[in-house]
């Protein structure tokens, strides 16, 4: 009677497990998929989202400033509020360095969306003038 408790345990549990890995091979094989994807249309957005771990929105929710609007961002209020926020979570002053490291981030990724916006812009300048070489005299 017993070898047939333990029997079942052991089935059972080895079903669940099973199932438990083809799970996460299934989302380890969409994840890798949709990345593929992302990478041959030039989406950086999903790029710069696998880098930092934070969305646009998430970042700018952490900081509590506004989404950059046409590439454009007051980087002078992203760094007040994330100079108050990383010097409150301190953690020899009593704060969480989890939470410090995500107001790190934040500010990196708010950065990052304005540095490629911003890149874009002068490509598509460059593009309309017509490729000017910069000369540097000596």
């Amino acid at each position: 009677m017993a070898h047939r408790i333990i029997s079942q345990i052991v089935f059972t549990g080895s079903r669940v497990v099973g199932r438990a890995f083809v799970e996460a091979y299934r989302q380890a094989s969409a994840k890798s998929q949709y990345a593929q994807q992302a990478a041959k249309s030039g989406d950086t957005a999903a790029n710069s989202y696998a880098s930092s771990g934070l969305t646009l929105d998430e970042a700018c929710q952490i900081l509590n400033v506004r989404p950059p609007s046409g590439g454009q961002a007051n980087l002078d209020e992203v760094t007040a509020r994330f100079k108050k926020l990383f010097d409150s979570n301190e953690p020899s002053k009593g704060g969480s360095f989890y939470l410090q490291s995500k107001v790190l981030r934040a500010r990196e990724r708010i950065e990052l969306e304005v540095r490629q916006k911003a890149e874009k812009a002068e490509r598509e300048a460059e593009l309309r003038e017509g490729w000017k070489p910069k000369l540097f005299k000596d």
